[in-house]
């Protein structure tokens, strides 16, 4: 890719998954001061008011059937707006490293000479097992956590994720966009040697208010999905720790909304 020439830089900057009150002070300072902001489709209303009036905002966010922008268009505009524009900011739900394209997005921007900045988020595989009141570790039950993506398999299966190494080698599971294809992934886990009574839980939304929970085990959980028409975004926890629920779903954080 031949290198631009830029006036500005470009931050790839994670939104947190939904709580305001999760976005870190150096993300917040950026959006406030940004000439654009690109963001995604789950960035939170809340956190969308907080860009500056001065700033160009994009919509570039991909749903499941509803994608806006294919990647490379949004990369080429990123490349784009830096040329004009002293501060980028490609605004990303959770973290940018986790699931979320920031590392394609950061090594095309570099093959352009397109100076770049990453300022991570607080990622839903933490966040909203934490609203549950579900500890991804502890040491009566779990010392090992494997953080992986169920949607790889959407549309296309290939089975690239060792679902059997998996299910032999972490305590704590946690699947990032993996409700449409939870059927498979619970029978390639249960096949890899996971019983059926493995406690599993389902959260929607983490971290907002709006917040949605299904519990179940590897045996009944397709069922209750299609039953309760449990719809994505969610993230899957799998793993004796999810029987913590029970106990700790209590003391769900009350949201702080930064001035």
């Amino acid at each position: 890719m031949n290198q631009s020439r830029c006036i500005g830089k470009v931050y790839l900057v994670g939104a947190g998954p939904g709580d305001p009150g999760l976005l870190t002070l150096k993300g917040k300072v950026l959006i406030e001061s940004a000439d654009v902001v690109i963001y995604d489709a789950l960035v939170s209303p809340q956190i969308l008011e907080m860009i500056g009036p001065q700033a160009e905002k994009i919509h570039a966010g991909k749903r499941p059937g509803r994608h806006s922008l294919p990647q490379a268009e949004t990369t080429q505009l990123l490349i784009e707006k830096a040329q004009t524009n002293a501060v980028v900011v490609r605004l990303k739900g959770g973290d940018p490293f986790v699931f979320g394209r920031g590392g394609e997005e950061m090594e095309a921007l570099v093959a352009a000479g397109v100076p770049v900045e990453v300022v991570p988020g607080i990622t839903s595989g933490i966040a909203a097992p934490a609203y549950a009141g579900i500890p991804l570790t502890h040491r009566n039950y779990s010392s090992s956590v494997t953080f992986v993506t169920g949607h790889e398999a959407t549309g296309k299966y290939r089975p690239e994720v060792n679902w059997k190494a998996i299910a032999q080698g972490s305590e704590t599971i946690v699947i990032y966009m993996g409700v449409q294809n939870l059927p498979n992934i619970v029978a390639a886990l249960r096949f890899g040697g996971l019983g059926g009574e493995t406690p599993i839980a389902l959260i929607r939304w983490g971290t907002r208010p709006d917040q949605e929970e299904l519990r179940g085990t590897l045996e009944t959980i397709a069922e209750q999905v299609e039953r309760a028409q449990f719809e994505a975004p969610a993230i899957a926890v799998i793993g004796d720790v999810v029987q913590l629920n029970d106990i700790l779903s209590g003391c769900r954080p009350a949201p702080i909304l930064p001035h």
